[in-house]
């Protein structure tokens, strides 16, 4: 039989046990269903992008490959391990590869930092060709590069530093603004 002592000791686990149940289903309510709807935009983020831009006639013009695209809430996107190739039918034969990108909506410009190099086996004057920064502006629907920064460019066996530089990748033509030094084998 059950003593008056255990009975008071049962009778108030008992109470207890009821009690946090109570409570625990009383504080579920703070979930989803009564916190108001978040109108935030968050934008969006993409592991191993590939975006296609193409040119005025619809026609693929070039592509950017990414490990990591991400919309930023001031209307742009971000990349980082970036690539961007001109497609064969713009016969624009240069790549370009850059730690990261930006992207803004309103501007043709991919501006690209962080170990920037253009490469082309038919760049400047029919030679390979290999342009390194640290930031470069690139007008990709118009085949233009630029830099303010300092640039390293190699054509064939002949090597050229400047600060600035603008670049027609299509015409196979650069521009050096300033500080130009090289060096020239025969």
């Amino acid at each position: 039989m059950i003593s008056p002592r255990n009975f008071a000791a049962l009778a108030i686990l008992t109470a207890g046990a009821m009690a946090s149940w109570y409570l625990a289903r009383s504080n579920r309510g703070d979930d989803a269903d009564t916190r108001p709807f978040d109108t935030t935009q968050r934008g969006y983020y993409l592991k191993s992008a590939r975006i296609l831009g193409t040119g005025p006639d619809g026609a693929l013009l070039y592509e950017i490959q990414a490990e990591r695209a991400e919309q930023q809430d001031d209307d742009r996107v971000s990349f980082t391990e970036v690539r961007i190739d001109y497609s064969p039918q713009s016969e624009v034969p240069w790549s370009v590869n850059a730690d990261s990108a930006t992207l803004h909506q309103h501007e043709q410009r991919v501006l690209l930092r962080g170990h920037v190099r253009a490469v082309s086996s038919e760049g400047f004057s029919g030679n390979d060709t290999e342009i390194r920064t640290q930031y470069l502006e690139l007008d990709p629907e118009n085949y233009v590069a630029e830099t303010n920064e300092r640039v390293q460019i190699r054509i064939g066996a002949r090597s050229l530093t400047a600060t600035g530089m603008l670049a027609s990748l299509k015409e196979n033509r650069v521009e050096l603004k300033s500080n130009v030094s090289g060096k020239f084998a025969p």
